[in-house]
């Protein structure tokens, strides 16, 4: 495996690509970010000083991904996504000088395995997406996002379930759930999700 890195794109001398990972043209790596094996950063995209970023991972066109993000395994950010980094954004200080790295905290988003998140979504920092959730696109994501969760809109909220092939799964009996594609079979208990199938529970 190799890396494929475009001759318009901008990454950092510092920064960590994995094999098989592809940068695409006029996207920018910033300093001490690292990507993990097969990797794509797309078109435009930006992922800031200090990224970490798992295996299998795609961050689509002019996506925006501020430090301090994490991104698990298997991570999917669609184009134009905006993962913030400033719970309180200001260019200045209330006397009126610009501010500098010294003058404010930055906060991340965190990406667990498999999750997604949608065209124009903004996930503003800190929360948590949880494992193989997904993000609607166009929704900004204020809360931490429960794992197998659908969220939508403005603010987000919880609209369905979704299992690792992000499909909505289907209900069973009770709080018993299917995916209609994998036939995975998960249970539902005081607003969390959990596999019951043995394969995904001894994947966590």
């Amino acid at each position: 495996m190799t890396v494929r890195i475009m001759d318009t794109a901008d990454v950092d001398d510092s920064a960590s690509i994995g094999n098989g990972s592809s940068v695409w043209h006029l996207a920018q790596v910033r300093e001490d970010a690292v990507l993990g094996e097969n990797c794509i950063v797309g078109r435009g995209a930006y992922i800031g000083t200090g990224v970490r970023m798992g295996m299998n991972c795609k961050v689509q066109n002019y996506a925006l991904v501020y430090e301090p993000a994490v991104l698990a395994d298997g991570v999917f950010v669609g184009p134009a996504a905006v993962l913030t980094n400033d719970t309180f954004p200001r260019s200045v200080n209330p006397d009126g000088s610009l501010k500098n790295g010294a003058d404010w905290q930055a906060v991340g988003v965190t990406l667990r395995e498999g999750a997604s998140v949608g065209a124009r979504a903004v996930c503003v920092a800190p929360v948590t997406v949880g494992r193989w959730a997904t993000v609607a696109a166009g929704a900004v994501v204020t809360k931490d996002v429960p794992d197998f969760a659908l969220v939508a809109g403005v603010p987000a909220r919880r609209i369905k379930w979704v299992g690792r092939a992000g499909v909505p799964l289907e209900r069973t009996d009770g709080d018993h759930w299917r995916c209609p594609v994998s036939g995975e079979l998960y249970e539902e208990s005081a607003g969390v999700l959990t596999p019951t199938s043995q394969d995904m529970e001894d994947s966590k």
